[in-house]
């Protein structure tokens, strides 16, 4: 939080006019492409990471299908996670958040920007509406970003929790390819007290295709998929 804070004033002189644009593409989608708000959104964490002296490092980035939608299933660990993997992510992304989480400064901008979903933990019917529509989105092309953890502890440490099953659905509903996301190092940007330079890494793992999960339960593959990032980050920092 305090690199946060830190990174709002050390940018006090641009940032107005940054967030300005950002909400003027979002709101005038017949104007501006996917494509150009996505590298617009990549513009600003690319502005925010140089003030804040974080480095981001993506692996595994053949593994990403060419065409089609998929969904990105990462580990959670903090607010900078999305815009790591925003940032390292070639092609157009998007992302559904926690709808109480999504109206900070620049969080609010970026889910905008890129057409995010806000999701109402309390209100079922609200979630089910999102269920729906990312489902409708990826299964004609969209690739999305959930985070089956549904929160993060302060100082993560890289501990990656139980995996939710109902996060899945979308998946096996749309029967596109399932793309697990390792984060390492994430929580220590916005969500510790480390103010020095920091390096993270986002490791895109190998696809997990409909005929390898197709005839699981949500919470078969929640534990797959929980098991392989944890493998990974394991592997990584031993």
């Amino acid at each position: 939080m305090i690199r946060f804070i830190y990174v709002i004033f050390m940018n006090l002189f641009r940032a107005p006019l940054m967030l300005t644009k950002m909400r003027y593409y979002a709101k005038h989608p017949e104007k501006y492409s996917e494509e150009e708000c996505y590298a617009l959104a990549k513009r600003a964490i690319r502005m925010m990471k140089h003030t804040g002296g974080i480095r981001t490092k993506a692996y595994g980035l053949e593994n990403l299908p060419e065409e089609g939608g998929y969904m990105m299933y990462p580990n959670h660990q903090g607010k900078y996670d999305v815009f790591g993997i925003v940032y390292t992510h070639k092609k157009p992304c998007s992302f559904v958040m926690d709808k109480n989480k999504s109206y900070a400064l620049f969080v609010r901008e970026a889910i905008d920007l890129l057409n995010g979903k806000r999701l109402d933990k309390k209100d079922v019917r609200q979630a089910l509406t999102v269920i729906n529509d990312v489902s409708n989105e990826v299964a004609n092309g969209k690739r999305y970003i959930l985070f089956p953890e549904g929160g993060y502890e302060f100082n993560n440490r890289n501990k990656v929790c139980d995996f939710k099953a109902g996060c899945f659905k979308i998946a096996l509903k749309t029967k596109v390819p399932i793309v697990p996301v390792a984060l390492i190092d994430s929580y220590r940007v916005f969500n510790s007290f480390w103010m020095g330079p920091v390096k993270t890494q986002v490791h895109y793992l190998e696809p997990i295709y409909y005929e390898e999960y197709g005839n699981m339960k949500t919470h078969e593959i929640a534990s797959m998929v929980q098991e392989r990032i944890t493998k990974k980050i394991n592997e990584v920092l031993s």
